[in-house]
């Protein structure tokens, strides 16, 4: 994972390659992302407002679509709300979301495989499980029952 200062070189190149300029929001929400792992924009909006002027939740989501469109951050959806946001690089991974607790834990993709290739021999559709948002029960939420 690159350090703050490598990230903020990184982000300023890509937007110069668009001819677009580098702003305190724009780095701040890239920082947020970064720092929270997986955020909504109402997280990231609470992480980062009052840092600078201007940054309203419509801010971050503009944001977001933006640092997206330049594949810096990917979305996925782990609830019935809002999108969560992570790093791009970390495309690599399904996720496993707690219903009780809300944790998200991160899994390599491969751990679906067999699943992957039965819906594909069955249903001709293959997935993309870099996106995969199981949900159920935590092993510290089991253990808490028993």
């Amino acid at each position: 994972m690159p350090t703050e200062a490598e990230a903020e070189t990184e982000l300023a190149g890509v937007l110069r390659a668009k001819g677009l300029r580098m702003t305190a929001q724009r780095q701040l929400v890239l920082e947020a992302v970064r720092a929270l792992g997986h955020a909504t924009p109402e997280q990231i909006h609470e992480r980062i407002r009052g840092q600078v002027e201007g940054v309203n939740i419509t801010t971050v989501y503009r944001t977001l679509d933006l640092l997206e469109e330049l594949q810096l951050v990917s979305h996925t959806h782990l609830s019935h709300g809002a999108p969560t946001y992570h790093l791009s690089g970390d495309r690599g991974h399904a996720h496993l979301v707690c219903h009780r607790c809300g944790r998200i834990t991160e899994v390599d993709p491969s751990l679906f495989a067999n699943a992957r290739e039965e819906v594909a021999d069955k249903c001709g559709f293959v997935m993309d499980i870099g996106h995969v948002a199981v949900f159920g029960t935590c092993a510290e939420c089991l253990e808490k029952d028993a």
